[in-house]
């Protein structure tokens, strides 16, 4: 029963409103608690809201940064950049771009190849300076 309930309330989106009212510390309730009771509080817990499968298809949910805005909405693959579909595509490491020829080497290549090569000798440089 633990188990399901625990992924129950990790499947629910809670809404921000919900998270300002309880996000902020406030005293206890003055009464006594009744004989037997135990926690008692989350009953008392306003309750979250699920958002429909609809709702989450079309929009991205949360990715609003505004005060007065909404969550932008989902467009087809058409209407995104080309360089977008690019960005996780896998890059040579610089030991694999030691092993090739230079004069070949495509200018994105070359680039990588020159950036990481700085970047391997101002650490090299560094640690034995600190050595010193």
């Amino acid at each position: 029963m633990p188990v399901n309930l625990v992924k129950f309330l990790r499947s629910i989106t809670i809404p921000k409103e919900v998270i300002r009212v309880l996000g902020h510390r406030t005293f206890a309730a003055g009464g006594k608690a009744k004989k037997g009771s135990k926690g008692g509080a989350a009953a008392d817990a306003p309750k979250a809201s699920i958002l429909t499968k609809e709702v989450k298809s079309t929009t991205v949910v949360g990715a609003n940064i505004l005060k007065d805005g909404a969550d932008p909405k989902i467009l087809p693959d058409s209407e995104y950049p080309d360089w977008l579909w690019h960005l996780l595509d896998k890059h040579p490491a610089l030991s694999e771009l030691r092993r090739k020829d230079v004069e070949t080497l495509p200018y994105e290549d070359l680039k990588r190849f020159v950036k990481l090569d700085n970047r391997a000798r101002i650490k090299e440089n560094n640690s034995l300076k600190a050595k010193n």
